[in-house]
């Protein structure tokens, strides 16, 4: 604490930042909690005959925030994989990406760094159809790539390291980036793949059509179930929950520390007035009993005996030996509140 008791700039900087934090999390957790709510909402349909007619019944032939469950199959041709032979699908992505080693000038430790230098995206329209290959009632799955978690499977993956001469080598450790290569990936969603949507479905003329939802909830193309995809965002809200939880703990300790400090710099400053006007009171009181003259050198506690005793460090000459043993520990001088470390005697001749 400061002078006055107000807070010094690096703790009002430590709540400040903390109270930041914690409003930012919570922020994160209600985001995640309302998907996770909506997603658990979402109208479960079943990918069959009868999907038509539940369509034409809904409002606007459109279930706003919908579950379906189908295998992915291609509309017209597929992508063939560059590296995997009889490999087919609808989303081909290719990546490649560069890894070095980066000097901290902070920790003086060598650190990994990644970079995507490039990264292209192939899509073809796609379906999806009943997993059973029952009645042909078909979903066209319209922006694939707007889902917020669109499962691709990793069918190829390469590491080419970089080769260096000795003059390389000693110009990397110069520079501070030490390359270590390039590591070159093909990921796609294949044909027959079963996925989960979630979206809006919508009945467009005679077309079955997944589009991402207009009400702001998250698209989802998933491998995984529909179960195994609420139990993941559940697992997620948690997480943020335990996280924001957390913070705010710390945040509230942090304020219970300034406030414990300001009301402990109050109470002193109170006891301080007391003892002013006790030292006041007295002073009055024994100014009537001599006449108006008071006792030169008299301990400033008392008003009755001769001062005796220096204080150190301060310096201060201002109590008997009585009083000053009748102080409360810590001992503290009188006159300007400095901890006392020695006595020394005073002896007047």
């Amino acid at each position: 604490m400061e002078g006055g008791g107000r807070p010094s700039a690096a703790q009002a900087v430590l709540l400040a930042a903390s109270t930041a934090i914690t409003a930012l999390l919570y922020s994160v957790y209600r985001q995640k909690a309302r998907v996770a709510r909506g997603l658990e909402g979402a109208r479960k349909v079943r990918l069959d005959g009868d999907l038509r007619a539940v369509l034409l019944e809904a409002p606007g032939r459109c279930v706003p925030y919908a579950v379906i469950e189908g295998v992915v199959r291609s509309v017209k041709e597929t992508l063939s994989s560059q590296f995997v032979e009889n490999c087919k699908g609808v989303v081909q992505r290719l990546t490649l990406q560069e890894h070095k080693m980066v000097w901290n000038r902070t920790t003086h430790l060598w650190n990994d760094y990644e970079k995507v230098i490039h990264q292209r995206t192939n899509t073809t329209p796609f379906d999806l159809v009943p997993a059973e290959g029952g009645a042909g009632v078909t979903v066209r799955v319209m922006k694939p790539l707007d889902a917020a978690e669109l499962s691709l499977e990793t069918v190829y993956e390469k590491f080419h390291p970089s080769v260096q001469s000795f003059t390389d080598v000693i110009g990397h450790y110069i520079s501070g980036e030490r390359p270590k290569g390039i590591q070159e990936t093909e990921q796609m969603l294949k044909v027959g793949t079963a996925l989960t949507g979630v979206g809006e479905l919508v009945l467009d003329n005679a077309t079955i059509k997944l589009q991402p939802p207009k009400q702001g909830m998250p698209y989802y193309l998933s491998a995984l179930d529909f179960e195994s995809l609420l139990q993941k965002q559940e697992s997620s809200v948690r997480f943020w929950k335990i996280l924001t939880v957390v913070f705010g703990f710390a945040t509230c300790a942090v304020l219970f520390f300034l406030l414990r400090k300001q009301y402990r710099h109050h109470r002193e400053k109170q006891h301080l007035r007391q003892m002013q006007e006790e030292f006041r009171q007295a002073q009055e009181r024994l100014m009537n009993a001599e006449g108006g003259e008071t006792l030169k050198n008299a301990c400033v506690v008392c008003l009755s005996s001769t001062k005796s005793c220096v204080f150190l460090e301060c310096g201060h000459v201002c109590s008997c030996h009585k009083c000053y043993q009748a102080l409360p520990e810590p001992k503290k001088c009188p006159i300007c509140r400095q901890g006392i470390t020695r006595v020394v005697p005073l002896y007047n001749s």
